[in-house]
């Protein structure tokens, strides 16, 4: 069997003639059901990816391997995930490589966890609540598989960080200013620290936090995402996007703070 066939044991995007996606794991004489009819996944398996397969009504469904981010909308959650388009631009702020250790707090649903481990990174978490854990590190292993390099600890992060020579630590809770301090002793030097907030209030207090130990080069964005419809002659932005969820802050771990005016 070549590999564009699809296995048992894998997960698959089914999408309907209105762009709704289904995610499922393919078993030998199960059945998905939707409103729009029943597949068969004996008829899935064994089918080339990207095929059209028939429901029992004659309906078609696509089929396709999920990308990541299919994943991170689809996959089930205990707490609100980080959007694909902020996953993306959080590798590039932070400098996510193979091999970087990275000390990732507030694990939520795991979708951080996915996006970094896929760049290679090797992840120490920390959760406050065992129930997102649980769920973050099935979501991860669903994905990714049992034998990445993941590893959560039940325990808060504003209490302190027992690692040492982090390459990065990234956050997503509600007060990171209450690590910055810990982080500053925990990050190598020329270490990024970043931290995904909601409001611009929360912002402005990590940016003056930051400002109080040794850390530069900070910046602070927002990514705005907008598609468009094109179809011939009728060329226009699409009536939704995804616009404001959340601001990215991230500095640098120096040597000592360089004021500039």
């Amino acid at each position: 069997m070549s590999t564009a066939e699809l296995r048992v044991g894998e997960r698959v995007m089914l999408i309907d003639a209105k762009d709704r996606r289904y995610l499922l794991t393919l078993r030998e004489g199960a059945a998905f059901h939707t409103h729009a009819g029943i597949v068969q996944h004996d008829d899935l398996i064994g089918t080339p990816e990207g095929s059209l397969v028939r429901g029992n009504t004659e309906r078609s469904f696509l089929v396709l391997r999920p990308t990541l981010s299919d994943v991170v909308l689809k996959m089930p959650r205990g707490a609100q995930v980080i959007y694909p388009k902020d996953l993306g631009a959080i590798l590039m702020q932070a400098d996510i490589g193979p091999g970087m250790r990275v000390l990732e707090a507030g694990v939520g649903s795991g979708a951080l966890s996915m996006t970094l481990l896929r760049a290679g990174a090797i992840i120490t978490g920390y959760e406050i609540r065992e129930d997102f854990a649980i769920q973050a590190t099935k979501n991860v292993h669903d994905m990714l598989g049992p034998d990445v390099a993941y590893r959560i600890q039940i325990r808060d992060v504003t209490l302190g960080i027992d690692e040492a020579d982090l390459d990065r630590v990234l956050l997503d809770m509600p007060e990171p200013w209450a690590v910055v301090k810990h982080a500053e002793f925990a990050l190598r030097p020329g270490g990024i620290f970043l931290a995904y907030l909601p409001t611009i209030n929360q912002t402005q207090l990590l940016r003056e936090t930051l400002r109080q130990h040794s850390f530069g080069m900070e910046e602070t964005v927002e990514i705005l995402r907008r598609t468009w419809h094109i179809d011939g002659r009728s060329v226009r932005p699409d009536h939704r996007m995804v616009a404001h969820t959340g601001f990215l802050t991230s500095a640098r771990r120096l040597v000592r703070r360089v004021e500039t005016d």
